[in-house]
């Protein structure tokens, strides 16, 4: 990659684990990522109009935005969900290493990448610290069991959430070919904004809602602003590079996950999650300088 493509990465990965650790602080963390989707779309709706007018998307752009819409309202319904149960320096790295595992794999066997030993090797070290991040976030003095692990708080919510990250990261590589990619992550957003309402307005009053935006308005906003950057940031870097190694690389933010978990919101310190944290993080680094 690049330097400006390793750069707007980077950048990338730093906001993505700041939204994430603002949702895991609110009281509602569905109510939560779903006003930050609605202020993006109105904080940056002239934005999308300007973009929408200059560059329409084409009818192949059509279907991938259709695509990554439906992912995408998936990936919010149950990263919510995971962050609900589990802890932020356990959900926030398996929820994405495991999605590391699978974009590379993906990359290889959908859109014809190829990958050098350095990054197949990097891959191992990916799979490893997840498998590590599993067994130190439930367990600390037993035999590790797969099937224990699901039901740890939030997990199955992470390691479902990783699958669809891998889903629409391969989406997202070619729908970029076809609408511009700011325009792109605004009409991916309106997912939130409109589908998952359904899904949480269940069993909750109006009053959870209005509450949740009174008390945490500012960091709806600047989250959803966040969130709006990261992807847009990795949806430019798409255009330009591999979707094997791009996807990987931004992982380098788990780090900084599992250290706003540990440190801000003193959430339990084994030594196995920063364990686990830095071997995904080594086996980003290893697929991003991988030739």
């Amino acid at each position: 990659m690049t330097g400006a493509t390793i750069a707007l990465v980077l950048l990338s990965a730093l906001a993505h684990a700041s939204w994430n650790f603002l949702i895991k602080r609110a009281d509602d963390a569905e109510v939560f990522t779903w006003w930050m989707a609605v202020s993006i779309n109105v904080v940056l709706l002239p934005l999308g109009v300007v973009l929408f007018w200059m560059d329409p998307p084409d009818f192949e752009g059509w279907i991938f935005l259709t695509a990554t819409w439906i992912l995408h309202l998936g990936y919010f319904f149950t990263l919510s969900r995971a962050y609900r149960d589990g802890d932020l320096s356990l959900v926030y790295p398996v929820a994405r290493g495991t999605g590391l595992l699978l974009i590379p794999l993906s990359g290889v066997l959908l859109l014809s990448e190829s990958m050098s030993c350095i990054a197949v090797l990097g891959v191992v070290g990916i799979a490893t610290g997840v498998f590590t991040l599993s067994w130190w976030g439930r367990f600390r003095s037993i035999v590790f069991s797969p099937l224990s692990v699901l039901r740890a708080p939030g997990m199955a919510y992470a390691l479902t959430t990783g699958l669809i990250i891998a889903g629409y990261s391969t989406v997202d590589k070619q729908g970029v070919q076809h609408v511009t990619p700011l325009l792109y992550m605004y009409l991916m957003t309106t997912s939130a904004t409109f589908g998952l309402l359904p899904f949480i307005v269940r069993g909750r009053k109006r009053a959870a809602f209005v509450n949740e935006w009174r008390n945490h308005s500012t960091a709806i906003v600047a989250g959803g602003l966040l969130q709006f950057a990261a992807y847009g940031m990795v949806l430019t870097a798409l255009t330009v590079s591999r979707v094997s190694y791009v996807g990987p690389f931004r992982e380098v933010g788990l780090l900084v996950g599992v250290g706003l978990g540990v440190f801000v919101l003193r959430e339990p310190f084994p030594g196995g999650r920063f364990l686990g944290a830095a071997l995904v993080a080594t086996g980003a680094i290893a697929i991003a300088i991988a030739p």
